[in-house]
């Protein structure tokens, strides 16, 4: 076995990127003929898949000036992103304003704000859309004060999947690799990673997930067709969607800890659940694969109390 050697980095922001990727063996045991295999994104330092994006956005952002240190980076967010910003604007000596629901849980508003961050709360029962219209007004009416990197527009966003996350996984996996399966919120990770993956020499299937109904507790992701759908959203680059509903996702949450050791958010046990039913319909036409499911964040970012959420929408 061969022993990787420690990294040896200059700042927190150099910690981002090469998660590890594990198999799973039980969740998937039904279906030996296909490998499953989840990206830990909860393995970057903030804790999540959305570390790479906001990095990437606030890095490009100050290279051509549009971010300095005398303007507040604003944006809205359901939490994962919000923390990545809090932590790298506390590590780049950035001012920080998130836009969350009110309903987020206590554990992310409590996480960015022990980076100094400033938080600005919605209204709950509008979900990511309310966050989004209210970080807009906010914007409008200071342009000058403001940075506004819009994660839902921003090109940077799919970008850093595109050179990170996609390159790891065929780093890893090569020419095995089957499927992809990720999960639509601002689509950045769908549309990156997809983009690269299929500029590879053989044919993967890229899977998107979303939720099932409007109404749902999927945190993290949108069901499209009743939200503001996000303008780096290509409908034309996942090769199929598929609908997850919030209790599959819950329940294939709760499994992972139970069968794997693995703790996760309930967006990643709606990616994974994507992955087995994946795994299950290559089983069964006796083809083999191999499956890249993305493991978003950790669970204990959702001990809060919530779960009227399996019922309303987040």
């Amino acid at each position: 076995m061969r022993l990787a050697r420690s990294r040896r980095l200059e700042s927190v922001v150099d910690a981002v990127g090469h998660t590890p990727l594990v198999r799973l063996r039980k969740v998937a045991a039904h279906v030996p003929d296909v490998e499953v295999w989840v990206k830990l994104e909860f393995a970057n330092p903030g804790g999540s898949v959305k570390d790479r994006p906001a990095l990437r956005m606030m890095k490009d952002a100050m290279a051509d000036g549009r971010l300095t240190r005398d303007r507040i980076l604003i944006d809205s967010t359901s939490g994962n992103t919000g923390v990545a910003y809090s932590m790298f604007g506390a590590a780049l000596g950035v001012r920080v304003r998130l836009v969350m629901p009110s309903n987020v849980s206590k554990a992310r508003k409590d996480i960015a704000r022990s980076f100094g961050t400033e938080i600005v709360f919605s209204d709950p029962m509008e979900g990511s859309d309310g966050a989004i219209r209210l970080a807009r007004d906010l914007v409008t009416k200071s342009p000058d004060e403001y940075f506004y990197p819009d994660q839902y527009s921003n090109p940077s966003n799919w970008r850093a999947h595109y050179d990170g996350t996609a390159v790891e996984i065929l780093e890893a996996l090569g020419d095995r690799i089957t499927h992809f399966i990720a999960g639509l919120g601002t689509t950045g990770t769908m549309m990156g990673c997809t983009r690269r993956l299929k500029e590879h020499g053989r044919p993967i299937e890229c899977i998107a997930v979303e939720p099932s109904d409007a109404l749902h507790g999927l945190e993290g992701l949108k069901h499209l067709a009743s939200s503001i759908v996000p303008p780096i959203y290509d409908p034309s680059v996942p090769d199929r969607i598929l609908p997850v509903t919030t209790e599959d996702g819950w329940d294939t949450a709760d499994r992972l800890a139970h069968d794997e050791g693995l703790h996760v958010g309930h967006s990643s046990g709606a990616n994974v659940f994507g992955a087995i039913k994946a795994a299950e319909d290559a089983q069964k036409r006796g083809r083999g694969g191999c499956i890249v499911a993305i493991v978003a964040d950790r669970g204990d970012r959702y001990f809060a109390p919530m779960k009227w959420e399996r019922r309303y929408v987040w």
